[in-house]
């Protein structure tokens, strides 16, 4: 790997620390590492050195940046690092690039072939808004795997971020850094800054505080599980960062840390990494993503977080997503494994759950499958055109569980109903059939609490206009809409959508039925309307139950009832048809047929297949015959055969 550096004189600061913090902590041994510096020329500070303890570690530390000047040449710093890679004796295919800038250089295109056909993945970290556009302009000309905008709103970390996800992706998920808390403020109303991080059993490893300020250093209060408070941090005053290492396996438990500013209108960051406490249990991590890189208005964008511990997803935990617009402005994401996003056939998502790979991710929709460990959710919260950066926060504790996807839930085909009991074996009781069996997939608790923090890059977003206010997002389509008869009444639930699609409320839902699934389908406007007034809508992603009884149905064909809705937001825009539900129409009412009588040693039942009004659909199972007869109930409701 070479990293290659251009700053402005107000950029230094902020670039060396974060250099410092990756070289010091993210890169793993063993790695190969060298330096180049560049403005309008470039020059090789080091040669590429392995990386195998604090030795090698510090002498790439010295040869960071100490002034910066004016100019900038993209493409000199690409070729001194190929060069680097040459005296190193370091095929460029496969090498890795950090170029980091905080300028626009109108004249990268010039190597973007250079780039493309040499086989070097280069990664890119752009501080302030005028390096944003070079490094959108330079992820449209080629095929470069990472670009990251960095905002001059230090508050926000995004820094840090960006070079915290800079370890290999070959190495052994044990042996990498991983983020526990990742937090900043400006402090305008106070002078403190508090929390409590958590270590838990899997990590504990290289330990690793670090603390940032802007004008003045803080007093800084440590304390770990025990109580005891920590007080050994470095104190980098040049780089304005102080920093703490914790010797051999950090406790497990909760550690406190409090920050307090000297100066008004100060601005705190805190960064703790760790990494696995033993190379034979994998910690949980965290895999964050968008599903394109770019983007245009109106177009939403989605967002997933994975959450895992080596293969195992882990379920039930409160994961939160934070995107940063260019200029700043921060919007907030909760994100849901509740299923109730599908967009796929249910053939191509089973292929997609299977492969679990990046294109599974990218082509389910909002959250597609439930409890599987990945978080998603719809973002239509454009502020401006731009860069957007992504980052997420996952904790979990006593709602969290591990679960395997190896043994896949059972979904034979499932029939409700009623069963009475042949005459000669009983009293003709009647007993309804067991319920599904609900054979989920293996779960084990997590029996502690967790924290973790991952950035998942960034996307570009175009054609965002302050003039277009007309709402462009119709509500989501609901994909989980369940029904079940009981006491002549239809119970509907399923998971709310929102006003746009996922997010906020809709105005009103729209539930009709039919005989015929085919015509419910296709002539949705024109089936049975179900009376709704007394519907009012939840919050997204709220569990919604509604029930009627049924009207207007014919007695003499109909076995099942469809029941689909749509939704309508207070645009009067209308989502897509729901799934469809069904149910059976069933009595527990019934005689058996008065001239069969069953053959001796031979067993008899008597299934209610449907009962619509007054006549009831009746199966009689004789040994393994099905004799199918229609009853016609008297007004007291006993079944009379005719």
């Amino acid at each position: 790997m070479c990293l290659g550096v251009w700053l402005s004189y107000n950029h230094l600061n902020r670039m060396n620390r974060a250099v410092k913090y990756f070289l010091s902590q993210i890169i793993e041994n063993r790695s190969w590492v060298g330096i180049v510096h560049f403005n309008h020329l470039a020059t090789i500070k080091s040669e590429l050195i392995q990386i195998n303890s604090d030795t090698e570690r510090n002498q790439l530390l010295q040869a960071l940046p100490t002034s910066a000047s004016g100019g900038i040449s993209v493409c000199s710093g690409i070729k001194a690092a190929f060069q680097v890679f040459k005296n190193g004796d370091f095929q460029s295919d496969g090498t890795e690039i950090v170029l980091s800038i905080s300028g626009e250089d109108s004249t990268a295109k010039d190597c973007i072939d250079e780039v493309k056909y040499s086989g070097t993945i280069v990664h890119t970290i752009a501080l302030g808004p005028s390096a944003d556009l070079a490094v959108t302009n330079m992820s449209i000309l080629t095929v470069w795997k990472a670009s990251v905008c960095v905002t001059d709103e230090v508050q926000n970390n995004g820094l840090i971020d960006a070079f915290g996800t800079l370890d290999s992706e070959n190495d052994d998920i044990t042996q990498k850094s991983l983020q526990l808390e990742n937090k900043g403020a400006l402090l305008n109303n106070s002078f403190w800054l508090n929390d409590t991080v958590l270590i838990d059993s899997s990590l504990g490893k290289d330990t690793f505080f670090l603390v940032t300020w802007s004008k003045q250093a803080p007093a800084i209060y440590l304390r770990d599980p025990k109580g005891t408070q920590i007080t050994n941090f470095t104190m980098d005053m040049a780089s304005k960062m102080a920093y703490l290492s914790i010797p051999g396996t950090a406790q497990v438990g909760i550690w406190t840390y409090n920050l307090e500013a000297k100066v008004s209108s100060e601005i705190l960051t805190i960064t703790v990494t760790s990494r696995a406490a033993s190379s034979s249990v994998p910690p949980i991590t965290v895999n964050a993503r968008v599903n394109t890189d770019t983007n245009s208005y109106p177009s939403p964008m989605i967002v997933y977080a994975e959450v895992l511990q080596g293969y195992t997803p882990i379920i039930g935990a409160q994961v939160t997503a934070t995107l940063e617009s260019s200029s700043g402005k921060t919007e907030e994401l909760v994100l849901l494994d509740n299923g109730a996003g599908q967009c796929l056939s249910p053939a191509k998502a089973a292929s997609f759950r299977r492969q679990r790979t990046q294109a599974f991710l990218l082509a389910r929709g909002a959250d597609a499958f439930k409890d599987d460990g990945v978080y998603s959710r719809y973002f239509t919260a454009y502020s401006e055109n731009g860069r957007y950066s992504l980052k997420v926060r996952a904790d979990g504790g006593t709602n969290s569980a591990r679960r395997s996807l190896w043994h896949p839930s059972s979904r034979a085909t499932y029939i409700p109903g009623w069963v009475v009991d042949a005459p000669h074996k009983g009293n003709g009781e009647i007993q309804q059939n067991p319920p599904r069996s609900e054979m989920t997939e293996a779960t084990q608790p997590v029996l502690e609490n967790f924290s973790r923090t991952a950035s998942g890059g960034a996307f570009v977003m175009s054609n965002v206009s302050s003039d277009q206010l007309a709402d462009q997002y119709p509500p989501s389509q609901i994909t989980d809409l369940q029904a079940t008869l009981a006491w002549e009444k239809i119970s509907l639930t399923w998971t709310a959508p929102g006003d746009d699609y996922d997010v906020g409320t809709v105005q009103q839902y729209i539930i009709r039925t039919s005989e015929n699934i085919i015509d419910l389908r296709d002539n949705f406007n024109n089936a049975l309307l179900v009376n709704t007034t007394n519907l009012k809508p939840k919050e997204a992603n709220s569990k919604e139950t509604f029930a009627f009884k049924p009207e207007n149905i014919s007695e003499e064909n109909a076995t099942y009832i469809f029941i689909a809705i749509e939704s309508v937001d207070n645009s009067n825009q209308h989502s897509r048809l729901s799934n469809i539900a069904q149910v059976a129409l069933l009595t527990p009412q019934a005689e058996p047929i008065p001239d069969e009588s069953p053959r001796s040693g031979v067993s008899t039942s008597t299934i209610v297949l449907s009962v619509v009004g007054s006549v009831v659909l009746v199966g009689i199972i004789v040994g393994t015959t099905v004799y199918i007869v229609k009853n016609k109930r008297s007004s007291s409701g006993a079944a009379t055969s005719f």
